[in-house]
């Protein structure tokens, strides 16, 4: 028996060496030519609609439409030959839907990106946030990276591939948000435009991850983060009451005692971590990229799932949220006065929802973790997972070799994006769906992200015209 035991345990170490043996990254096929990019008058560009603060808001009174219909007019100067040689419309109060015709009836490729922004209330900015300063190779201001850039990146390289005399294989949309930031109307009605006209697109690509370094154990070289989904989000309202009274008196187990309960429950009783089938993807992808016993490690992911999804968890905040349903309590709410009891006390719960979850079985988590049922729930927004788009066809496979086209470095790997975008819509219409902004970012530069001081390298906008140009010349 222990000749036996010996023997196999003799096979299943030489198994597992040569699956470790074996991990190595895929081949690479020929990165297509990005040809000549001019970053510096692109990035001149990219300041003056910076300079324009289109901010968004869910109420339409907070929105000054002036300054959107002057991005679309200084959008329109900017490019000249986009606007001449591609068809444009609006949609809704703002969202722009073009198109530049091939001549081929195959099906088009989408290009996304929105110029609505997020507010700067409240931010310890270190200059004017709607400056446009270019400074230290750097266009700094609020939308330079979240999404203006992006947008300008894709009319720089449309705008320059006209002036070749380029003439596309396939019909290219440009679908730009005017409200993204505030899950608006305008890419709803992006899709409904061309559901109208039986367009089935090809791919489509909108904001998400990111060419990142240092962020994946073992691995040190660049990654590229492709979003194949995006997990759900869902504004929860937790709300309790009481009877109230003077604060000179006051009861046990009031209303703001009993909501404090709910969210310290629902703190210390986190969603359960799993590694879905993309996150493990990604491990498979990356992990061939690792050292030594990282490597070792992420070549038997497929068994280990559990304690990669603890491991992932336990890494960093990012880390946890590409691998559970995350809980933030983004408001809460009591009494209206200092000296007066609460009659209502309320939070809202911001959830976003992995891969495999629902809205409703995140409610029904929360209901369960709380365990009050004078603790009352309300959905007040909320819409599941996005499918997960293919990665077995020719869009992913272009998606990536134009990757490597400005990034020859890059690791391209898919991955779960844990914020919202208006790709969801766009997956009603196409199984090729992809999140992925083509920048090189610091931690630090990523962090600027609806925060202070966001910015936008000179150099990464350039590389992000050529993976465009790249894009649209090998679709």
């Amino acid at each position: 028996m222990r000749r036996a035991l010996g023997l196999l345990a003799a096979a299943a170490a030489a198994a597992s060496a040569r699956r470790v043996r074996a991990f190595v990254p895929a081949p690479a096929g020929a990165e297509p030519d990005p040809g000549p990019v001019d970053a510096a008058a692109a990035a001149e560009r990219l300041a003056r609609l910076v300079r324009i603060p289109t901010i968004s808001s869910r109420d339409p009174e907070q929105v000054d439409e002036a300054a959107f219909a002057r991005f679309r007019e200084e959008l329109a100067a900017l490019y000249p030959r986009l606007h001449a040689a591609l068809e444009r419309e609006v949609l809704g109060t703002g969202a722009l839907l073009y198109r530049w015709p091939s001549g081929s009836d195959a099906p088009p490729l989408v290009l996304m990106a929105h110029y609505d922004v997020v507010p700067v209330e409240g931010q310890d900015w270190r200059d004017d946030p709607f400056s446009g300063r270019i400074a230290d190779g750097l266009v700094h201001g609020r939308g330079a990276l979240d999404d203006k850039g992006s947008l300008v990146a894709v009319a720089e390289a449309v705008e320059s591939l006209l002036a070749q005399g380029s003439v596309p294989r396939r019909d290219v949309y440009l679908s730009f948000g005017h409200d993204e930031e505030v899950f608006g109307a305008g890419a709803p009605l992006a899709v409904a435009a061309l559901t109208a006209r039986g367009v089935q697109p090809w791919a489509v690509l909108d904001e998400g991850g990111a060419v990142v370094s240092g962020v994946f154990p073992g691995v040190d070289g660049p990654i590229a983060v492709v979003g194949l989904a995006e997990k759900g989000m869902l504004d929860l309202e937790l709300t309790t009451t009481d009877a109230g009274g003077h604060a000179s008196a006051p009861a046990p187990g009031g209303a703001t005692a009993r909501l404090a309960r709910a969210v310290l429950r629902l703190d210390d009783d986190p969603f359960p971590a799993r590694l879905d089938d993309v996150v493990l993807q990604m491990v498979d992808t990356v992990g061939r990229q690792a050292r030594g016993a990282h490597r070792a490690l992420f070549a038997h992911a497929a068994a280990l799932r559990p304690v990669l999804a603890r491991v992932l968890a336990g890494s960093s905040r990012q880390g946890n949220a590409l691998v559970r349903t995350t809980v933030a309590i983004t408001q809460l709410e009591g009494s209206p006065a200092s000296n007066v009891l609460a009659t209502r006390a309320r939070a809202n719960a911001n959830i976003r929802i992995a891969l495999g979850e629902t809205v409703t079985s995140a409610v029904e988590h929360v209901r369960r973790v709380v365990d009050d049922p004078s603790v009352v729930l309300r959905v007040v927004h909320g819409n599941d997972p996005s499918p997960v788009s293919r990665t077995d066809h020719e869009p992913w496979a272009l998606v990536s070799r134009a990757v490597r086209a400005v990034y020859p470095d890059a690791t391209v790997t898919p991955y779960v994006m844990v914020q919202a975008s208006d790709a969801r819509h766009f997956a009603q219409i196409s199984d090729s769906v992809y999140r992925f902004m083509p920048f090189d970012l610091s931690a630090e530069e990523l962090a600027t992200i609806h925060a202070a001081d966001e910015r936008l390298s000179i150099a990464a906008l350039g590389r992000g015209i050529g993976f465009y140009r790249a894009l649209i010349t090998g679709a």
